[in-house]
């Protein structure tokens, strides 16, 4: 699995009516974009993270200088 600060996750839940999380990735701990992630959940917490297999990475293209 790869990922860049930026990029956006999606956790599926493993069981019937288990919610979707979805968190931003804030940094990169992994050696060339591989986990551990540190992400900002969109409940405002942040945490280290290891993706599973119901994980998806929405790659975000990364931002021209800010203005």
């Amino acid at each position: 699995m790869h990922a860049d600060a930026g990029d956006a996750l999606v956790v599926k839940g493993r069981h019937v009516g288990d919610e979707i999380r979805e968190g931003v990735i804030t940094e990169v701990h992994g050696k060339n974009g591989a986990p551990p992630y540190l992400v900002c959940w969109s409940d405002g917490h942040e945490s280290v993270f290891f993706p599973s297999a119901d994980t998806l990475i929405e790659h975000r293209p990364a931002k021209q200088g800010a203005q």
